[in-house]
């Protein structure tokens, strides 16, 4: 099965968030598609490592989208939670159950935008302590319908696996986990 992943990114992201998730649904040859939303191709990271992005938010076609992605670091969450068009479709995905897959402090998006009601979760520690309509926990990974949630850096390569696991099947994230050596 061959779905569309839209892996959003704006300046301040989290490095290993959002390539260690990018290599391995790559592995799993899942439709990736890396999706700037500063207007520009280039975003770049927290410690300054840029990414040429395959397509600017205007250009990406959501009905072809199976899974919204959001990399944690800050101050790339805060950008990514101004982006209004973004948030919009972030509510329209959970209006329509449709994949939502978050790490770090990524959640936070999702709780302001009111999509974390009555979900179990995982953040980066701290991060989900207002989270009052939430059950946080301390996993490293954690699925909740089609939510998929996780800590962060050292818990990104667990994340990208998850998903695989999901929306491919186990038996490809176990391949791909052992070619890893995780």
């Amino acid at each position: 099965m061959n779905q569309k992943v839209f892996v959003h990114l704006a300046e301040g992201f989290e490095e290993i968030e959002a390539m260690a998730t990018i290599d391995i649904l790559l592995r799993a040859e899942l439709d990736t598609v890396i999706v700037s939303t500063t207007g520009q191709r280039l975003v770049r990271s927290v410690r300054g490592v840029g990414i040429m992005c395959d397509q600017l938010f205007e250009e990406a076609d959501y009905d072809q989208c199976a899974m919204i992605v959001l990399p944690g670091g800050i101050p790339g969450v805060t950008n990514l939670g101004n982006h209004q068009g973004l948030c919009e479709q972030l509510k329209r995905f959970a209006r329509e159950d449709k994949w939502i897959a978050a790490i770090c402090a990524a959640p936070i998006i999702l709780h302001q935008l009111g999509l974390l009601e009555g979900k179990t979760l995982t953040c980066f520690p701290g991060c989900g302590d207002d989270f009052t309509e939430a059950t946080v926990l301390t996993d490293t990974v954690v699925a909740d319908g089609k939510l998929i949630t996780s800590q962060g850096p050292g818990t990104a390569i667990d994340f990208g696996l998850k998903i695989v696991e999901l929306l491919v099947g186990e038996e490809p994230a176990a391949y791909i986990r052992g070619r890893l050596l995780a």
